[in-house]
């Protein structure tokens, strides 16, 4: 497994890949390898692309490592539309369990590919941000990039 590290529009991102697949984009310094891969030099490139505004959605091979129940949610965010958000509510119904908004909430804090599969989309049933593990800042610049498409 390697990483490397870059600075963007929203500060320093850590990309990870095992076997060519992506398994983080964190805001966190990981303890795995640092090296820059051509899969970790892709993912940077369409992750530029989306700060710019050039990019709706990502065709990177990601494999997020989590329990069947953080895939389902992972799977679940990934259909929240560009320039969009949804409720923890709303995936849980989403999902098939529509009590289980806390454990949607866990399991999107869990989520180790940030802005891939797109956890800065979900918020609070009454509108409002909730938790990001960059920042409610960093969220709502995320979701600022959408809107100005």
């Amino acid at each position: 497994m390697f990483h490397y590290c870059y600075d963007t529009e929203i500060g320093k991102l850590f990309i990870a890949e095992k076997n060519e697949f992506i398994t983080n984009v964190s805001f966190f310094e990981l303890n795995v390898q640092y090296k820059e891969t051509p899969v970790i030099k892709k993912t940077h490139l369409q992750l530029t692309e989306y700060f710019r505004g050039q990019r709706k959605s990502f065709d990177i091979p990601i494999a997020p490592e989590g329990t069947d129940f953080q895939h389902k949610v992972w799977n679940a965010l990934s259909k929240i539309p560009y320039g969009k958000t949804a409720t923890y509510k709303d995936i849980a119904t989403l999902i098939g369990n529509p009590k289980a908004c806390r454990a949607v909430g866990m399991a999107n804090n869990k989520n180790p590919i940030a802005i891939i599969i797109p956890c800065h989309r979900v918020i609070g049933t009454n509108g409002n941000l909730t938790g990001y593990a960059a920042g409610l800042g960093t969220k709502q610049k995320l979701l600022e990039i959408e809107k100005n498409i």
